[in-house]
């Protein structure tokens, strides 16, 4: 037992989910909020009906706000790690958008009473480094009493709307970047049943850390025409929503698709040993809108799917740009019904 594990309690065991794995069902939840009457207002740029990763709101000509906010249940038991990369994570819907970071305030659910202060103290210092290395400002918050505890972060940040990026500019033709590798869900939900080791932890969590800052810089450099970040419902979900909403269909090359070193062990066999409820769902999900080639490995059918936490970007651009994004081309979008993907 250590200080930060009060009567030996680990943070991932208070949690039914993890992570972006504890997202609501994608095909349960969209339907729900498209049925929420739509607000006509010429300042909103970019709302809920797009699936996109922030809001956007004009404030004048050359300047909008980017909102968002992102929070979730432990998915490791470091509280430290915890704050940094619920932090990383929230910080990634503003640059998915082009935008920079501005202010965040602290989204807190905990069971203050049965974990103490100090446990609490270091989720949040983990938040507060995170938001500092972005060169954002994080100014207060909200907590409440839980049993479970949950964090994150309501973030605001600006952009040039003329230099936004939403889901719905992809062109045929366009290369699709992935900026992070794919499988730190599989290693989470193997770290909980104790199937993953420290150093492939280690791994995970500096992916999960990393901030997305540089790499959509460089989408806005080399003239990107959308972009979203890969969480919770998976790389298949969110390529499905920019294929939607930009009236196209994509090809993804499942051997192209990078994965963490010793994920592919994890995702193995028919019922893998780091799959999760999450990933599950997503494919399900995905069943709807993707076909697989039949020589695709199975390891792979289920890392396209899993419940990513603070991924990196999908970029779509000019393919003979796409070398000026940090990351790996994974695909490439074509005419067809919008949404569809096909994966070989």
């Amino acid at each position: 037992m250590t200080a930060l594990e009060p009567a030996g309690v680990p943070l991932t065991a208070l949690a039914a989910g993890a992570g972006c794995g504890c997202k609501l069902p994608a095909a349960e939840l969209l339907p729900i909020v498209r049925a929420l009457p739509a607000q006509p207002d010429p300042r909103l740029l970019v709302g809920a009906a797009t699936s996109d990763d922030a809001a956007v709101v004009r404030v004048r000509e050359d300047l909008a706000l980017v909102q968002t906010v992102d929070f979730f249940t432990p998915l490791v038991d470091d509280p430290y790690d915890f704050g940094r990369i619920a932090a990383a994570n929230a910080l990634s819907d503003v640059y998915a958008m082009g935008g920079t970071p501005l202010s965040a305030l602290n989204v807190v659910a905990f069971p203050l009473e049965r974990l103490g202060g100090e446990l609490l103290a270091a989720v949040l210092r983990g938040g507060l480094d995170v938001v500092v290395a972005a060169g954002a400002v994080l100014a207060g918050g909200h907590s409440i009493d839980d049993a479970e505890p949950k964090y994150g972060l309501a973030v605001t940040g600006v952009v040039d709307p003329a230099r936004l990026l939403t889901n719905a500019g992809g062109r045929a033709g366009d290369a699709l970047v992935l900026t992070k590798p794919l499988g730190v869900g599989a290693v989470v939900a193997a770290r909980k049943r104790g199937l993953a080791g420290d150093a492939l932890l280690a791994d995970a969590v500096a992916t999960m850390t990393e901030l997305n800052a540089a790499a959509s810089r460089a989408a806005l450099a080399a003239g990107a025409h959308a972009a979203t970040d890969v969480t919770g419902f998976g790389l298949l979900g969110h390529l499905h929503h920019l294929c939607r909403e930009s009236g196209l269909a994509a090809e993804l090359e499942a051997e192209a698709v990078p994965a963490l070193d010793g994920v592919e062990e994890l995702l193995q066999g028919e019922q893998p040993p780091g799959g999760s409820g999450g990933s599950r769902r997503n494919a399900a999900w995905a069943e709807s809108f993707t076909s697989c080639a039949y020589g695709v490995a199975g390891w792979r059918r289920r890392l396209v799917v899993d419940a990513t936490t603070s991924g990196g970007l999908l970029v779509a651009l000019a393919p003979e740009a796409a070398d000026d994004v940090p990351g790996v081309v994974v695909g490439r979008l074509l005419d067809g019904p919008a949404g569809t993907i096909r994966v070989r």
